[in-house]
């Protein structure tokens, strides 16, 4: 009897532990994410509007959703009296992966996606070809994010000076 509790209640540790990991890995991915969108529609819409091909709006988005994803990242823990280069390193670190993961989903996306490189922020085939593309993004670096904070990378690099 005494093994059966035991076991029912590594069962239960188990459960709330993964639980609290997904919670925190979709945190992570929504964080990420939002930072990324903003550097990626920013890209996207400045490309498309002065009738950049394609590869070099890509290099744009890419550039800038780095930039904004880790600007969203850096600030909490500069507001937390991190030091600057001790916060950036920690955020390279710990988002590097995710936002190279949304950033080559979502720019797949609007490439294969017709016409949406071709739209500008007034049509609406770009913003369903955003939606697509960020929920795209989402659902492919939530799998990388828990990953990472399984091994105690990623958004648990950062997590204790963030949530204060």
């Amino acid at each position: 009897m005494e093994s059966m509790h035991h076991h029912k209640r590594n069962h239960q540790e188990h459960h709330t532990n993964h639980t609290a990991s997904k919670r925190m890995a979709a945190s992570a991915t929504l964080h990420c994410l939002i930072g990324c969108a903003i550097g990626e529609m920013i890209g996207v819409t400045i490309g498309t509007h002065f009738g950049f091909e394609v590869h070099y709006t890509i290099l744009l988005a890419a550039i800038l959703s780095f930039i904004s994803g880790y600007t969203v990242s850096t600030w909490p823990l500069l507001r937390a009296k991190l030091p600057f280069k001790k916060a950036f390193r920690l955020v390279f670190a710990a988002d590097t992966l995710s936002i190279l993961t949304m950033t080559i989903m979502d720019n797949l996306m609007m490439v294969i996606i017709p016409g949406a490189m071709d739209k500008d922020l007034t049509h609406p085939v770009y913003w369903l070809s955003r939606i697509v593309s960020l929920v795209a993004a989402f659902i492919v670096a939530f799998p990388v994010n828990i990953y990472l904070l399984k091994r105690g990378k990623g958004h648990a690099l950062t997590h204790e000076y963030s949530h204060k």
